[in-house]
């Protein structure tokens, strides 16, 4: 089996067996991870780019680091220090990297649906590292990846995934993966914070951050995004830390072995206190480490579709 699509765009394009596939090949990944070699040959002879008009820790070194630990040629591309800054336009900024002989682009960009807008127009394939408001596909690929491991199926697992929905494409990607492999996804937040239009058919929306943590095997707290607020959505940081913050009260709700997940980066002291963050349920720092496996991974299947067409 391999990917039907030459870009990652999205979780909502990927099927169930896709998404299998993709956390599959991830642990054969990981495996590599812990020898002692990380090397191996799998992108040798291929080009990776980065192209990250959003400033990013975790996922554009990870894709970085995958793509170097496979053998792949690799170099990154910021808008604050290319012909962006000059008044180049996204498509033109795609086709210039594409006419490099690049295998595979991977861009974070500020708009909603940036990748979509090039992925038909360039050669190369396209992963999608964040579009705006959007979608975050690897980041929901890589949690999948961490509660299956953890778990054992993602089926029948009751996930609640709390704090700034609106905002945050993490809670998006994780909600269309997680529904496709069978998981119960628990969505809760302040009303602020919560999609104004939604279907409460298709979305479990929470009255109450308790009754999203009630019995649940996943407790996902997500980054306050002050950066894409309007004044006005909270009152302050402080009092949304008071009473949104994933704290032991609320952890005493779930499942004894319920698993507490971040996508980083987080604010300590607001989305969870830190003794909470370095809990031993927490698998925040394993979810870094998998992040870098199914960035392995996707890079890996993108590649071996290409070799075949």
């Amino acid at each position: 089996m391999r990917l039907l699509n030459k870009d990652l765009l999205g979780i909502q394009q990927l099927t169930a067996e896709e998404i299998n596939l993709i956390l599959d090949t991830a642990k054969t990944m990981k495996m590599v991870l812990s020898a002692n070699s990380k090397k191996t040959a799998h992108l040798q002879g291929k080009s990776v780019i980065t192209l990250f008009y959003e400033n990013s820790t975790r996922t554009r070194l990870s894709f970085e680091m995958a793509a170097k630990f496979m053998g792949a040629s690799s170099a990154n591309v910021s808008s604050s220090g290319s012909s962006i800054n000059k008044g180049e336009t996204l498509v033109d900024t795609a086709m210039t990297i594409d006419h490099m002989a690049t295998d595979v682009l991977i861009m974070r960009h500020n708009q909603s649906g940036a990748p979509h807008l090039i992925a038909p127009r360039i050669n190369a394939s396209v992963i999608n590292a964040g579009d705006g408001m959007n979608e975050h596909p690897t980041q929901a690929l890589l949690d999948l990846f961490t509660m299956r491991e953890h778990k054992g199926t993602l089926k029948g697992l009751k996930v609640a995934i709390l704090g700034d929905i609106v905002h945050s494409r993490v809670a998006r990607s994780n909600f269309y993966g997680l529904q496709k492999m069978g998981a119960e996804v628990r969505l809760a937040g302040p009303q602020t914070l919560l999609p104004q239009h939604i279907d409460r058919d298709r979305l479990h929306i929470c009255d109450s951050h308790s009754e999203a943590a009630e019995q649940a095997d996943v407790v996902m707290g997500l980054r306050l995004q002050l950066e894409r607020m309007k004044k006005g959505l909270i009152p302050s940081v402080s009092e949304y830390a008071r009473f949104f913050a994933v704290d032991r009260k609320l952890l005493d709700l779930a499942c004894p072995d319920a698993l507490i997940m971040h996508p980083g980066p987080c604010n300590h002291g607001v989305e969870m206190p830190s003794d909470i963050y370095d809990s031993p349920q927490s698998v925040i720092q394993e979810q870094v480490t998998n992040g870098l496996a199914v960035r392995m991974a996707i890079l890996y299947l993108l590649v071996s579709r290409r070799n075949v067409e």
